[in-house]
């Protein structure tokens, strides 16, 4: 037959052991200190996995504007064609496409010299994918040469050059010189410069018309070095243009990556970051368990009498435990709202205000960025909960376990 419990009974000793005791005031500060501990390190747990996750989340904005979702190389020659694109913007309406040609060049200008990386675009197509890009244009000449780039702002400055004057980019072909040779150069017209937020593709990524590098380095027109594709759902819709390669034959002549393989390594590492500082922080709140554990012993051990008398006038052992276990989880989960609450206005204090200026120049953005996901919250939460509870077991069985006789008979 299975044992009741009276929750009358439990609820008022529970009540009477969580007052302050003046006989014993350091069970009720140890209780305080386990209370605070949980409290703070949910707190903190809370703010930590919102920044990381707020800084992963911009880093990734960062690389995914400049990077593009889909970028199709070819690895056969001439696989990346007009005829190509025609067909993948008629199979996938969705989708935005933009051919390029890219090569590395050097920038000079007076005596500063700098290593670029030089794509040819269209610029009406280039500006539907990329909002750096188009961001720029907003602010362009408009000039009506094909022989005119879009450089960073890092860059303009580092040349000393500004809109409307001339960059010369020296190109790794050889053009002949009376009996010998030198790189290509050619003079281009700055009609606009980006901002996009890293310094070091500012520096190093210039932009131009596909008609100049037709022009200047012999291209064929309609054979391109890849094709850049904007998808707001870039996984999912990797697999249905590969698919469709497959159909019209392609997919052996050209190959697709995706802006997580061009940074995988990067984010494997942040991810990595974020996980290992999640459970060093969750120890805070293993650490303030343990003032549970120790305050629940101490609770026992002064009211040793008291339980015994509670046994002797028929108080079951469940009972027992179940004061002991619900008293730690009182003070635990206290302790994780009262984390939970401050977490959160420390969270809007940080959004609201600018309390903590970072360098925009290192990092790219000036306010620290937080963004707390559900599935963190709800991780948080729980490892608070399993922590909170399996720290009250073993006070709950101990005092459960006292014999009455033997503690009456020593008092």
């Amino acid at each position: 037959m299975a044992t009741t419990v009276n929750h009358t009974f439990v609820n008022k000793v529970i009540k009477h052991y969580l007052k302050y005791d003046k006989d014993n005031p350091f069970i009720f500060i140890s209780s305080l200190l386990a209370f605070l501990g949980i409290a703070a390190g949910v707190m903190v747990l809370m703010l930590a996995m919102g920044i990381m996750n707020g800084t992963q989340k911009e880093f990734k904005k960062k690389l995914f504007v400049m990077n593009y979702p889909l970028t199709l190389i070819p690895i056969t020659y001439q696989s990346a064609n007009s005829n190509l694109v025609d067909k993948l913007s008629k199979e996938f309406p969705n989708l935005k496409f933009s051919p390029y040609y890219t090569t590395q060049v050097i920038s000079k200008s007076g005596s500063n010299v700098n290593g670029s990386i030089l794509y040819g675009v269209d610029f009406k197509k280039e500006r539907q994918l990329n909002e750096v890009f188009d961001k720029s244009a907003q602010s362009s000449l408009n000039i009506k040469s094909k022989f005119k780039v879009v450089t960073g702002e890092a860059l303009a400055e580092e040349m000393n050059v500004y809109k409307g004057q001339k960059l010369t980019l020296y190109f790794s072909e050889q053009q002949a010189i009376g009996f010998g040779s030198m790189p290509l150069q050619k003079r281009f017209t700055i009609d606009s410069t980006f901002h996009s937020g890293l310094n070091t593709y500012d520096k190093a990524i210039v932009y131009t018309t596909l008609g100049a590098f037709q022009k200047v380095l012999k291209r064929k027109k309609g054979i391109f070095d890849g094709i850049h594709i904007y998808s707001a759902d870039a996984m999912n819709d990797l697999k249905k243009i590969i698919t469709y390669l497959e159909t019209i034959g392609y997919a052996k002549n050209v190959r697709i990556q995706g802006w997580w393989e061009q940074n995988a390594s990067f984010f494997a590492a942040m991810e990595m970051e974020k996980h290992t500082l999640f459970f060093v922080l969750l120890l805070i709140i293993l650490v303030a368990a343990l003032n549970i554990i120790s305050s629940l012993l101490m609770t026992v051990m002064s009211r040793r009498s008291e339980i015994a008398l509670m046994k002797t006038l028929g108080a079951t052992r469940k009972e027992i435990q179940r004061i002991f276990f619900k008293l730690g989880a009182i003070i635990g989960f206290g302790g994780i709202l009262a984390g939970t609450i401050l977490g959160l206005i420390g969270k809007w204090v940080l959004t609201t205000f600018p309390i903590i200026q970072l360098s925009e120049e290192v990092y790219g953005f000036s306010k620290l960025p937080i963004d707390l996901t559900m599935s963190d919250f709800i991780f948080i939460i729980l490892g608070a909960i399993f922590i909170v509870l399996i720290s009250s077991l073993y006070p709950a069985y101990k005092a459960s376990s006292s014999n009455p006789l033997n503690i009456l008979r020593n008092e």
